[in-house]
């Protein structure tokens, strides 16, 4: 029976067998140490055999072993424990040296990165890119189990689109048969279908945008985490949020420590509600504190994004903030502007460690208001496929209602550490790179 390595100190004593990757191998004192990796991690053997050793020969790290052996307790051990007396059976022996060598740290250089993205598939072995990837698929579950818990209804929405849902021209355009289609920036109008269905619903699924952009915070594909409800406030959304980033920060830390501990991850400081900050007083404040003004401007740039999240934590307790307030004469055509202050719409940007990683907002409800700025805002036909669906949902009855998108990698990068947000894609996707 196959034991894996993260079950090895509970029998020692016994003479156990295991499977897996060579992952690193050495010489020392006239015994030979290996490491096999397998999904749970990497146990070490200990080979003094010479005909064991000779095994070995010409073999390069990957190379996928049996390892017959006795288990013993090791305290310096990866999991306390290791085998002895180890004899070794070849299951697919690898001779040609990997261009990359995964038993070390990959380097996450910015001038390293195209060399960590080319060698992706062989990367992605190295334990410390493991550690990444697994924090994101708990991110992922630990947010679906939040959804699951405030009564949200998972939702499959599709890619492929008669027309933008986001407007702008920052969209994939493709060929379906012989008529044009778009790749989905959003799952916006289906979302808000679907509140007339089940009143809270939830995406996770890749979304798309044709932006020309090479910055540290953008990708044209990349996973979105959508989430949309009913008869709600925008400070019942904000409160959802709220909930939603604090669970996931606990769950990380209370189930998955060891990979935060090996990413040299700092879990954030977050209130358990996230303040709110208009943009109006981020800007006056900023420039107050930085000798530049910014007041007056319509967004946030990048270092005030990062300045407000750093005073945040320091005086109001929380590396997490809301920015509210926002032109509404800059706002989507299915935004809701402030019934008490129509000059700015009902939204917010979510801004975490620095960066922006979900806006949210409440959606106009009404029909004749919708068709009126998606016509006046976004220079829409009411009659045309892409904008028909919504506008039947409209005219058949929606309740007060709101959602956000929120980026699965951009948050993985936040809550890790890292410093681009390719780093936390498998396989990233930007305006240079399509492949592997």
């Amino acid at each position: 029976m196959r034991i894996l390595s993260s079950d090895i100190a509970v029998h020692v004593g016994e003479r156990i067998r295991v499977e897996g990757w060579l992952h690193k191998k050495r010489l020392m004192g006239g015994m030979t140490f290996i490491n096999i990796r397998d999904r749970k991690g990497v146990v070490q053997i200990i080979v003094k055999d010479k005909a064991e050793i000779e095994k070995l020969r010409g073999l390069q790290i990957g190379t996928i072993l049996v390892a017959i052996g006795d288990a013993v307790a090791e305290p310096r051990a990866p999991g306390a424990a290791e085998l002895h007396n180890a004899s070794l059976e070849v299951l697919v022996p690898i001779t040609a040296e990997p261009p990359i060598e995964i038993d070390k740290p990959l380097s996450h250089r910015p001038d390293n990165l195209d060399t960590l993205f080319e060698y992706r598939p062989i990367g992605l072995r190295n334990l410390q890119e493991t550690a990444i990837f697994k924090v994101q698929s708990a991110i992922a579950r630990a947010m679906r189990d939040y959804f699951y818990q405030q009564e949200f209804t998972e939702i499959r929405t599709p890619k492929l689109l008669a027309a933008a849902t986001e407007g702008g021209a920052e969209v994939f355009k493709i060929d379906y048969f012989g008529r044009e289609a778009t790749l989905a920036q959003s799952p916006q109008f289906y979302k808000q279908i679907m509140v007339g269905v089940f009143e809270r619903v939830f995406e996770i699924a890749p979304v798309y945008r044709a932006e020309p952009s090479a910055t540290t915070r953008h990708m044209t594909e990349y996973i979105s985490i959508d989430g949309e409800m009913g008869f709600i406030t925008i400070d019942d959304l904000k409160q959802f949020l709220s909930g939603l980033l604090n669970y996931v920060s606990e769950q990380l830390w209370r189930h998955h420590q060891a990979d935060m501990d090996a990413l040299r991850a700092a879990q954030p400081l977050l209130s358990k509600e996230i303040p709110s900050i208009s943009m109006a007083e981020i800007h006056e404040k900023y420039s107050q504190a930085n000798e530049q003004s910014t007041v007056g401007e319509k967004d946030l740039r990048p270092d005030e994004e990062r300045w407000i999240c750093e005073y945040a934590a320091k005086e109001l307790g929380s590396e997490a903030v809301f920015v509210t307030d926002w032109p509404a004469e800059e706002m989507k055509f299915y935004h809701k502007a402030q019934a008490q202050n129509p000059e700015f719409a009902d939204r917010f940007d979510l801004l975490f460690r620095g960066v922006e990683i979900a806006t949210g907002s409440m959606r106009e409800n009404d029909y004749n208001v919708v068709v009126a700025q998606l016509q006046q805002k976004a220079g829409g036909d009411p009659n045309d496929p892409g904008f028909r669906p919504l506008l039947q949902a409209m005219q058949a009855g929606m309740p007060p209602h709101g959602g956000f998108g929120m980026g699965l990698e951009r948050v993985t990068q936040k809550f890790v550490g890292l410093s681009n947000v390719k780093e936390a894609s498998l396989f990233p996707r930007d305006i240079n790179r399509l492949a592997p």
